[in-house]
């Protein structure tokens, strides 16, 4: 690791404990170091590009004989999975069916045992058309938050955007700060996104939504960047942890929940969260392989 880099890091975490001193928001949920979000990052790979095809729907190969990128694919999938390099089996992140924000959703009325009509949530009236599911994504970190450990999900195809909008729809009562519900801490669940001026943190409540429908039958619509700006933490910036656009040309975003059943994890310390719709410039991903172990 070189000088700059560790001058930058023992800063970062230098700003997070005096900020926790005073009591800010602003660290609660960034209990663990800068550190060990890079970790997650360097570990935790993209998921690779779909390949152009041919007019026979064959692969198309560069000279080097590497499939070649299909430049028309956008963002479209939001792929779940677990950093713990220690084993601990303390953490998942998983597509699971049925328990997503429902749009349409068949439902029977007892005691009818076939369909008697449909249900949709009134913070979901839109979601993604390719959720034949109902699918939702579950995130959640058991035992202590500083367990080396976290729940993960990395968003294919975004390498190249500028950012104008991030959002997911959350299974929880009230609003974002309300504490039934999924965990929704200053920190957790949390955006991490990379691009070419910086690395930017964006917490649940911290820099919180811009926008958001609050909840009525137990789901909440969360969107940042409502004016088609977004905001987070520059971590990269001197100092570090100023709130700034997020500026640049992206180069990777996750999702990265944290937060688990200790005071760390307060103010519910539930350690868990449902999200789906994942929501990337107005386009939304609600669906996903499992890869539940």
């Amino acid at each position: 690791m070189n000088k700059k880099l560790l001058v930058t890091l023992f800063a970062a975490i230098a700003c997070l404990l005096l900020a926790a001193a005073r009591g800010s928001a602003t660290s609660q949920g960034l209990a663990l170091p800068v550190a060990f979000n890079q970790a997650i990052a360097s570990a935790i790979t993209a998921p690779a590009d779909d390949p152009l095809l041919d007019a026979n729907g064959n692969v198309v190969y560069d000279a080097q004989g590497n499939p070649v990128s299909d430049p028309n694919e956008a963002f479209h999938q939001v792929k779940p999975q677990e950093y713990d390099p220690a084993h601990t089996d303390l953490v998942q992140a998983a597509w699971l069916n049925a328990i997503g924000c429902p749009t349409g959703a068949d439902v029977a009325t007892y005691p009818s045992t076939t369909v008697t009509g449909t249900f949709t949530d009134t913070a979901c009236a839109a979601g993604d058309p390719r959720d034949e599911h109902n699918e939702g994504l579950l995130l959640a970190k058991t035992g202590p938050t500083d367990n080396n450990a976290a729940a993960t999900a990395q968003l294919k195809k975004v390498r190249g955007i500028t950012l104008t909008e991030l959002g997911w729809d959350m299974r929880k009562e009230g609003t974002s700060t309300d504490p039934r519900g999924s965990h929704c801490g200053a920190g957790a669940p949390r955006w991490n996104v990379t691009t070419t001026t910086g690395f930017f943190f964006i917490g649940c409540n911290s820099p919180p939504p811009d926008q958001q429908m609050p909840s009525s039958t137990g789901w909440i619509r969360m969107r940042w960047g409502a004016a088609g700006t977004v905001m987070g933490f520059c971590v990269t910036c001197t100092p570090p942890f100023l709130v700034s656009p997020v500026t640049g040309t992206v180069q990777s975003i996750q999702i990265v929940f944290d937060e688990a059943q200790d005071p760390m994890g307060g103010p519910d310390q539930f350690g868990a969260a449902v999200l789906d719709n994942i929501d990337v410039n107005g386009r939304m991903v609600g669906h996903g392989a499992c890869d539940c172990d």
